[in-house]
């Protein structure tokens, strides 16, 4: 798996994740409320109901709800939450959806579902409180089809999922309701954005200028977004296009020079992407499209263009400028569209 170059990531693991509303539960449920039951694909799991002002456990009979059948088709929303071993947390829906919660479409199960995410929220039913715990390579290896990183396991190999189940819905009033939901977020988002970046943006470039001054940079460019771009080896032909695809060879450090990707790390799978269209993080779509097929260049991106408040954890602190050295190795334009996607001819 690529480091989370795409926005949204973790990116990381299929599912967006979230904090609970209450801290003292998450701490009720981790560390006491018995032991954990288990099912038969494995996953460890405590289930907990509102109780008046608390919450009681909820026994799961045989480690599988009878009743899920009927919820199959129907909504759920949630606030989710993932944490390492180590309490580190990973990834925060409230936090990453301002407070919304996130919209799960029930299926029915298939083979390949079991032991991850959606067998977890089928033991759910609405008010609901989970806590459940992953092995981690066993989640990364059917999310991302690779074992969890190193750093991550350090304090052991597993992943704890944490989910407060909202409500149930339609698909129809899901649906409805995420529209209304999905503008609001988009407000919040960029109101926060302007607030953050107004000072984070000015602390990052103090930063990158006394980075490039210490480390001899010369001959920088810096573009209008504040992303500076050292060439080291220039390219030919014109620079990449928005909407071109773009193959690169990076390494990603902090700049302390600590290392948290590099595409030897994933050999034979080449990183592609339009450039342009939101598919890595603004500072990448933002420098490439100043450079050209075999250039060579370091990039340094301000915080509000990577990962932002958030960062990355447990890699990439948040509020943290990154360094790439990169190489385009080529620039194709992106291919046609196939036939069943093609724009019906005027005049149907």
């Amino acid at each position: 798996m690529q480091f989370s170059l795409r926005p949204g990531v973790a990116r990381q693991l299929a599912l967006a994740a979230g904090v609970l509303s209450a801290t003292s539960f998450l701490s009720s449920c981790t560390k006491g409320g018995g032991d954990y039951a288990k099912t038969k694909s494995g996953i460890e799991y405590k289930i907990f109901k509102k109780d008046g002002t608390g919450y009681s456990p909820r026994e799961v009979v045989g480690g599988a709800d009878a009743a899920y059948k009927d919820r199959v088709g129907k909504v759920m929303s949630a606030h989710i939450e993932y944490r390492t071993a180590g309490d580190s947390v990973m990834m925060k829906s409230r936090e990453r959806q301002f407070g919304v919660p996130v919209r799960i479409p029930l299926e029915a199960l298939t083979a390949k579902q079991m032991g991850a995410e959606p067998e977890a929220f089928a033991l759910l039913q609405p008010g609901d409180s989970g806590v459940f715990r992953f092995n981690a390579d066993t989640l990364y290896m059917r999310n991302a089809h690779q074992l969890a990183p190193a750093n991550l396991k350090k304090k052991g190999n597993y992943i704890i999922l944490t989910v407060k189940a909202v409500a149930l819905q339609d698909r129809e009033a899901a649906m409805a309701e995420a529209m209304a939901d999905q503008q609001k977020m988009m407000a919040e988002q960029q109101r926060q954005m302007r607030t953050y970046a107004a000072t984070q943006d000015k602390e990052d470039d103090a930063t990158l200028q006394e980075y490039v001054k210490k480390n001899n940079l010369t001959n920088f460019k810096k573009t209008p977004s504040g992303v500076y771009i050292i060439v080291t080896q220039p390219g030919t032909g014109g620079n990449a296009k928005p909407g071109q695809m773009v193959t690169v060879q990076y390494r990603g450090t902090l700049l302390d020079g600590k290392e948290f990707d590099a595409s030897a790390k994933h050999p034979g799978q080449p990183f592609s992407f339009a450039v342009g269209r939101g598919q890595v993080i603004p500072g990448w779509d933002d420098a490439l499209q100043q450079l050209n097929k075999g250039s060579k260049a370091t990039i340094l991106i301000p915080s509000s263009l990577a990962y932002g408040k958030q960062g990355s954890p447990p890699a990439i602190p948040a509020n943290s400028p990154l360094r790439f050295d990169i190489e385009l190795t080529n620039v194709a334009d992106a291919p046609a569209p196939s036939a069943s996607m093609a724009p019906a001819p005027a005049g149907r």
